[in-house]
């Protein structure tokens, strides 16, 4: 239960800091951090089922964009601030960080398969995040031709 609070209070901190560095209002501070920690803690509840990583991150960000739509509605603020304060935690900077190290030990072997896994989750990243938005501009066409 311990380990659910830390990453549940880091993930809302690593958000809520990007939000600061990101210049993003001060009243959207929470919200930023909220997004970011219920994408990393589905994240993390998906890797606890054994689900493969690059589809849990993938589904983590759909999450994300869901909930940073959801934000930009209520908040009425550019939807950007809630997306990229909500994905930093789900980044995969310690992959790549291992990929870059391995190419300067020459462990080339190790390197190139952390480098194709760093590329498969940007990758993931961006499908998730794109996802939600064409499955929000469908529904407010199909809204629009309703009326």
């Amino acid at each position: 239960m311990l380990e659910i609070i830390i990453q549940l209070a880091a993930s809302f901190i690593a958000s809520a800091g990007f939000g600061i560095l990101f210049n993003a209002p001060k009243k959207s501070l929470i919200p930023c951090g909220l997004v970011g920690m219920a994408g990393w803690i589905f994240f993390y509840t998906l890797r606890d089922f054994h689900v493969d990583i690059v589809a849990a991150t993938t589904f983590a960000a759909i999450l994300v964009s869901i909930l940073s739509q959801l934000c930009s509605r209520i908040l009425k603020r550019p939807i950007i601030i809630f997306t990229v304060s909500g994905i930093i935690p789900l980044v995969p900077g310690g992959v790549a960080f291992n990929a870059m190290r391995n190419f300067v030990e020459n462990d080339y072997n190790t390197a190139i398969q952390l480098s194709a896994q760093v590329m498969l989750l940007a990758g993931g990243i961006a499908i998730g995040l794109m996802f939600s938005q064409v499955i929000n501009q469908m529904m407010l066409k199909l809204h629009k031709a309703k009326l």
